[in-house]
């Protein structure tokens, strides 16, 4: 069972989210813990700034931890951009974060999606997570 801290940075009710997540993670044979943090719109786009030199807001941003062997390290997760995303794919705001995070974790783990290939495996290991969870695009 892996284990998933989640912080908030932003004024939300956000104790279905840790639920939904923790079940998620739950189903992840990993011995590595991460760290979720849900930040404001203002705050992904100044990580984004800082660390990606992209002077726009983002969805998700996974930061791997290299100094502590016991973590893969933080996703950040804009709530804001979730909920905006969710209408826009028409699915859930649980969907939406769920795949953010999923997507973060697995970056952290090396996922990428530079090529139509990598991205294709991505997508599918996503997705053979989400399932699990029941968290299915619908």
């Amino acid at each position: 069972m892996m284990k998933i801290t989640i912080h908030s940075q932003i004024k939300r009710n956000l104790s279905l989210v840790r639920k939904m997540l923790k079940e998620i993670f739950l189903t992840i044979d990993e011995p590595k813990s991460m760290e979720i943090v849900f930040v404001s719109l203002e705050a992904i786009k100044r990580l984004n700034s800082v660390y990606r030199n992209k002077d726009q807001v983002t969805d998700v941003l996974s930061f791997a931890n290299d100094e502590n062997e016991d973590s893969l390290g933080d996703i950040f997760i804009a709530y804001e951009q979730a909920e905006k995303q969710s209408e826009e794919y028409g699915h859930s705001l649980m969907r939406e974060i769920g795949f953010l995070a999923v997507h973060g974790y697995l970056h952290l783990i090396g996922y990428d999606h530079q090529t139509k290939d990598d991205e294709m495996i991505m997508i599918q290991e996503q997705e053979r997570i989400l399932k699990r969870a029941n968290l299915e695009r619908t």
